[in-house]
């Protein structure tokens, strides 16, 4: 089972802004009045007396000590920038597999945290992004991709490892073989729109991609 790292950081951020409240409506007023009926009662107090009168809960320590941070990272990571670590080698050579990238959150618009709703439109992915989306058949894995076809587009990918949008050949150039790999690999110059980046073809598998096309439906990327 995989690890719902947003739900588990709002439930925190939760939890800790509970219990700073708490204190401050409920523990912080009776510490004060603790400590005022002691004075009272007291010519000289103990300084000591006084510290542990004033001594908050060690779970409302940690809840206020915590909350701060946890909401920070929590707006950050849900609004602002979010990591990730490339897992394979599909998006070489402009990705390689471990690298950390910061993926900017608020360039589609901005999505609540945990329900992913869009409550604010700020814009529409382009051909030639690179983004990340979650994998249709499973929301839990994380897909980083270049965009190729927008809605309405034709997408055609040939055996020979040719990529056509709606009719029309995608310009791309030979650079040459790929550094050690024996001219396994090629590079390639592509150009999507108006993004220009390098693509990378494995020789040993042109006979091993059959052709095929697909439509780009309404409201969808690919």
């Amino acid at each position: 089972m995989s690890l719902n790292f947003p739900l588990l950081l709002v439930i925190a951020v939760a939890v800790c802004g509970l219990l700073a409240l708490l204190d401050l409506v409920f523990f912080a007023p009776r510490r004060r009045a603790a400590i005022a009926s002691y004075q009272g009662s007291v010519s000289q107090p103990d300084g000591v007396v006084l510290e542990k009168l004033n001594k908050e809960p060690l779970l409302v320590e940690y809840g206020k000590s915590f909350f701060p941070v946890l909401f920070i990272v929590l707006v950050l990571r849900s609004f602002l920038v979010e990591p990730f670590q490339i897992p394979s080698g599909s998006m070489k050579p402009t990705l390689d597999v471990g690298d950390f990238i910061l993926v900017n959150k608020f360039s589609y618009g901005i999505r609540l945290p945990v329900i992913d709703k869009k409550v604010i439109e700020i814009g529409d992915p382009q051909r030639g992004d690179v983004m990340v989306f979650r994998y249709p058949s499973d929301p839990n894995v994380n897909y980083i991709k270049r965009v190729v076809g927008l809605p309405g587009d034709v997408i055609r990918y040939t055996s020979d490892k040719r990529l056509f949008i709606n009719g029309e050949s995608v310009a791309e150039k030979l650079l040459g073989s790929e550094p050690n790999t024996l001219g396994s690999a090629e590079l390639y110059q592509e150009k999507l729109g108006a993004v220009e980046h390098q693509i990378r073809k494995e020789m040993s598998r042109y006979r091993a991609t059959p052709d095929g096309q697909w439509k780009v439906r309404p409201g969808t990327i690919s």
